[in-house]
C-alpha cells in the first residue's frame, strides 16, 4: 500500500503504510506521554507495550513499530489555558517559564515524517522515542526554527527560552 494514513489522530495513533519504499515496508507510530497520574501512566505505558508487541509481529514482514511521545505539546487546549495563540505562545513563559521548551503539533509530525523517510527505520523498532530525541538525530526543527526537547530541559541541561 502506498501513502500515508492517520487512524484516529485524536487517540494518538499515526500509521504510515508503504511510503515510497514499496510494498511490505511500513511503520506504525503510537503517540503518548507519561507522568501525569498513575491511571494516565497506565494508559500510556500500554502504548509503549503496544509498539513493542507490534514490532515483534511486524518484524517478519519488514515492518517497524515505535511509541512516540511529544514533549510539552502546544495543543489548542494548552494555548487556551495560557490565554495565548500559536503566534503569541512565548507570552505564556511569563506565567510558566518552562513553557519555553514546548513544541507545536507540527514538531511531532516532523518526527513521524523523519521516521517514515529513514531507510534504516527498523533500528528503532520496539522502542519508545520522543520528538526532541529524534530532532537531535534527524536534524529537523519546529515551525519557528527551534529544536525543543522538554525531557532535556526538565533535567536542567536543555534549551533556554529561545528553545535552541
Amino acid at each position: 500500500m502506498q501513502g500515508v494514513g492517520i487512524a484516529d489522530p485524536s487517540g494518538g495513533v499515526a500509521l504510515v503504510a508503504g511510503g515510497t519504499r514499496g510494498a511490505g515496508r511500513g511503520i506504525a507510530v503510537a503517540l503518548g506521554e507519561a507522568g501525569v497520574s498513575v491511571f494516565y501512566d497506565l494508559a500510556k505505558v500500554a502504548v509503549t507495550r503496544l509498539a513493542f508487541s507490534q514490532a515483534h509481529d511486524l518484524r517478519p514482514y519488514g515492518g517497524t513499530a515505535v511509541a512516540l511521545t511529544p514533549g510539552w505539546l502546544r495543543s489548542e487546549m494548552m494555548l487556551d489555558a495560557f490565554g495565548v495563540t500559536e503566534a503569541t505562545w512565548r507570552e505564556a513563559t511569563r506565567i510558566q517559564p518552562h513553557f519555553c521548551s514546548s513544541e507545536s503539533p507540527a514538531f511531532v509530525g516532523r518526527a513521524v515524517t523523519a521516521l517514515a523517510a529513514d531507510p534504516d527505520v527498523g533500528r528503532w523498532s520496539g522502542q519508545s522515542l520522543s520528538s526532541g530525541q529524534l530532532a537531535g538525530v534527524y536534524g529537523f526543527t519546529d515551525v519557528d526554527g527551534t529544536r525543543p526537547d522538554c525531557a532535556v530541559h526538565r533535567r536542567g541541561a536543555g534549551p533556554g527560552p529561545s528553545g535552541r
